[in-house]
């Protein structure tokens, strides 16, 4: 995968996420790089979405919070993510990232059959990791 290269909002941004332990809302990442001259949501924003459209950050959808991504595209059956998976712990917040082609697969015949145009396919499933569930 040929990396674009990063604004120094973007970079600081993308380092914030790969160096946290788990999740960050706009406003965490905002918090810890004040520091760094952020002062404004917007500020954040902006780098966070180009940051998903480079697919180097994925949106949690149910915890309003990103994560950098866990896999490189070269990782992948093709050109892109195709579905994004993530094990939300509901205790201690652990997210795992993970790829099943055979799920994309299967997802896929269903848009294709359908004559659906999907513009995005995000998969979060809610419960204990093997930690908290001990």
């Amino acid at each position: 995968m040929i990396t674009p290269a990063l604004t120094k909002n973007q970079t600081l941004v993308f380092e914030t996420l790969s160096g946290s332990q788990g999740p960050l809302s706009a406003y965490n990442i905002l918090d810890k790089l004040r520091d760094h001259g952020f002062r404004a949501p917007l500020q954040v924003y902006r780098a966070l979405e180009k940051l998903v459209e480079f697919g180097l950050v994925h949106r949690l959808e149910s915890l309003n919070a990103f994560v950098a991504c866990a896999h490189t595209q070269t990782d992948c059956c093709s050109s892109h993510h195709g579905t994004v998976a993530f094990a939300i712990c509901n205790s201690c917040g652990q997210v795992s990232e993970f790829h099943d082609h055979e799920i994309d697969h299967r997802l896929q015949s269903w848009v294709n059959g359908q004559k659906f145009k999907a513009e995005k396919t995000t998969i979060e499933i809610r419960g204990l990791c093997e930690a908290c569930a001990a």
